[in-house]
């Protein structure tokens, strides 16, 4: 046998050396860049304990009472709902507009159907929740199959159910005295109870799983790796078996049931069912600003609910902290505006050193 068919007697001056790779040390910034782009949640949980310090200083026991801290939780579980509904559509690489405006329409069909139809309130409620779930699903079509820009689909929506809200109920308004009196598990999110100088309400909990079941969802299954990919690059994503079509109506579906469960919180806010709430046109606007300075990348696949929950704490913190100071409400437009331009700007600068 000759020498090179020996393969033994050829490797035995072989290197024995083991492959390595030359380790990249890192500075500060460095570290600090790869922190924030493994855990997109950190820029906005350092904000909300900086504005909780700041105001704490400022304004000593007033503002850490039990009472003030869980006032906030209380002011923001309707933007918290809706924040969360908001992220999974702009992680998708998406944007809905019309989100208030389903949550809205949705406490009008849990009113119609428990006052008008005599419908029992439990399926009342079930019926909002079916209502919002069949427009998100209209969405998510006309995204998905018709690939139309979800940005222009939830803007033709926004305006149709506003319009079909108005036209549904009339312009008229079920009282809080009428739904406590007859319907009062309509306002059953709203019930409160006291845990020693702090209040609570079952919307706020409500608000909190909720954000918890989607992290959950999100971090450690396949649908929510398939979210992910989805939003980061759909092509992609399609040629590695990932149904693009069946993830986005997923999506859609579930965050019009999530405007279902935002209605039946606002009716347990507000007590009263109206066509004309604000939420209709403003909650849009305010979810978005939650998801946007909670770090969720507006080009998708980028971001945790968890951020999107802290952004609507902040936008809590800053409200309330500026009325308890006496200062000017425009102050809190305005720093919410540094806000959002500033997490945009921190969100494209983790983009681009990661390129």
């Amino acid at each position: 046998m000759s020498n090179s068919d020996n393969y033994e007697a050829a490797t035995q001056d072989a290197s024995t050396d083991v492959a390595s790779f030359e380790e990249n040390h890192k500075g500060l910034v460095g570290k600090f860049h790869d922190l924030l782009h493994t855990t997109p949640a950190l820029v906005p949980l350092i904000v909300l304990v900086s504005a909780i310090i700041l105001f704490g200083l400022l304004l000593g026991s007033r503002f850490f009472s039990p009472f003030a801290m869980t006032l906030i939780l209380q002011q923001v579980q309707i933007v918290g709902v809706l924040a969360a509904a908001q992220a999974l559509i702009i992680l998708t690489a998406g944007i809905d507009l019309s989100v208030g405006a389903i949550a809205v329409l949705c406490t009008v069909v849990m009113g119609k159907f428990s006052f008008n139809y005599g419908i029992p309130p439990f399926f009342a409620v079930i019926a909002g929740l079916l209502c919002g779930t069949a427009i998100g699903a209209a969405n998510g079509w006309l995204v998905s199959r018709m690939k139309l820009p979800p940005f222009i689909v939830t803007l033709g929506m926004w305006q149709i159910v506003l319009a079909a809200t108005y036209l549904y109920s009339a312009n008229e308004t079920i009282r809080s005295q009428d739904i406590e009196a007859e319907a009062p598990f309509l306002q059953f999110l709203g019930t409160t109870f006291d845990v020693g100088g702090a209040r609570f309400t079952l919307g706020v909990f409500l608000m909190i799983v909720l954000v918890a079941a989607l992290a959950y969802a999100l971090r450690s299954t396949a649908w929510g790796r398939h979210v992910y990919a989805v939003g980061d690059d759909p092509e992609a994503a399609e040629l590695a078996g990932v149904d693009v079509h069946r993830t986005l109506m997923s999506v859609y579906m579930l965050v019009g049931f999530i405007c279902g469960l935002a209605a039946w919180v606002m009716i347990g806010r507000f007590g009263s069912v109206s066509p004309s709430a604000t939420t209709g046109v403003i909650g849009n606007i305010q979810a978005i600003t939650a998801v946007v300075i909670g770090g969720i990348s507006l080009f998708g696949g980028r971001g945790s609910i968890l951020g999107a929950f802290f952004g609507a704490l902040i936008v809590g913190v800053f409200e309330l902290g500026l009325r308890m100071a006496g200062a000017n409400p425009q102050w809190t437009f305005l720093l919410i505006g540094a806000l959002i331009i500033a997490a945009v700007a921190v969100d494209q600068w983790i983009r681009k050193v990661t390129a």
